[in-house]
């Protein structure tokens, strides 16, 4: 009988702690996340059955492409209070944006009633930006001979998630990614901070290669606007307009330092900064904003005053 009560005295306390973590998660301003499927198996690039799982580390199997349905909303996440991105870990290696109705954390309800539903309204919101052959938003790649070559080739890809009360990140090494016969390791590192809208990324390339670039996808035939500090030595370039995937208006820039961008030009289905070769880390930030989200941004006016807002701070700080 004593086994008994000390059993369930800790099937209790356990209980409670989830609870209470999963209270915890909901109230965070900004989190990161990536979720693997456990206990089902591989079928060529597919993999069957199983549970979804959250994890600190991963390795990226060998098998997995997009849609192999292995990883919940296909890489990891990462948001603030405002809206929530993800990265394609897979050969497209594109960032994608989901809108959402409230200023809590929304990851942990994604994808887990089915592995697409968020192309769909939901209650917490849906993803809202159609990436199709596009690097999405502040995503990498190579540009060579007039196109972006994505990450196709790549001997490993390995993730790691921290989280903290300042900042939620996202880690990738990139070993091996094989563009145009040369081979490159990159490091890339997604910061989120809980109030603000942009993502801090800094990427480090262990051999000066020409044309690494980011951008931002060319949807609607919508204007590329450009500014640029008073000292010159920051810009972005953004775009604004009814380019959701259900016509909502929606705004997406980039602020980069001038001084590590070769060129801005128009890629045929991004706009295109391309980096100076260098093994230096290069630091830029991208964000997203949707009018339906909770106390957004919500005309083009109130998104251009914000952007020319934070190109005053790097004007004076050279961070944000």
């Amino acid at each position: 009988m004593k086994t008994i009560k000390i059993i369930a005295a800790l099937v209790l306390v356990t209980q409670i702690g989830n609870a209470q973590q999963k209270k915890d998660t909901t109230k965070l301003k900004a989190h990161a996340e990536i979720s693997v499927k456990q206990d089902g198996k591989w079928e060529g690039q597919k993999y069957i059955g199983g549970n979804f799982k959250n994890v600190q580390n991963l390795k990226l199997a060998k098998e997995h492409t997009d849609h192999s349905f292995d990883i919940r909303f296909e890489g990891p996440g990462f948001e603030n209070r405002h809206i929530a991105y993800r990265l394609y870990l897979d050969w497209r290696n594109a960032i994608d944006l989901f809108g959402k109705y409230s200023d809590t954390i929304v990851l942990p309800k994604i994808g887990l009633d089915g592995f697409d539903s968020y192309h769909e309204k939901c209650v917490w919101g849906s993803d809202i930006l159609k990436v199709g052959k596009g690097m999405g938003i502040g995503s990498i790649g190579r540009f060579v001979n007039n196109a972006v070559l994505h990450f196709n080739n790549v001997d490993s890809t390995f993730v790691k998630i921290e989280n903290s009360k300042k900042q939620s990140s996202v880690y990738v090494n990139y070993f091996g990614w094989n563009t145009a016969n040369e081979k490159v390791d990159l490091k890339s590192k997604l910061s989120v901070f809980p109030d603000e809208y942009f993502v801090k990324h800094t990427i480090t390339a262990s051999k000066s290669t020409q044309g690494i670039c980011t951008g931002i996808v060319k949807l609607k035939n919508l204007e590329l606007i450009k500014a640029e500090s008073t000292n010159k030595k920051w810009a972005y370039i953004a775009t604004y307009g009814a380019q959701s995937m259900f016509s909502d208006n929606l705004g997406m820039a980039i602020f980069y330092e001038t001084a590590t961008v070769e060129n801005v030009i128009e890629g045929v289905d991004d706009h295109l900064l391309i980096f100076k070769p260098t093994i230096a880390p290069i630091s830029f930030y991208f964000l997203g904003t949707w009018e339906k989200e909770k106390a957004g941004l919500k005309t083009k006016e109130e998104f251009l005053a914000y952007l020319n807002k934070k190109l005053l701070v790097l004007n004076k700080t050279s961070k944000l």
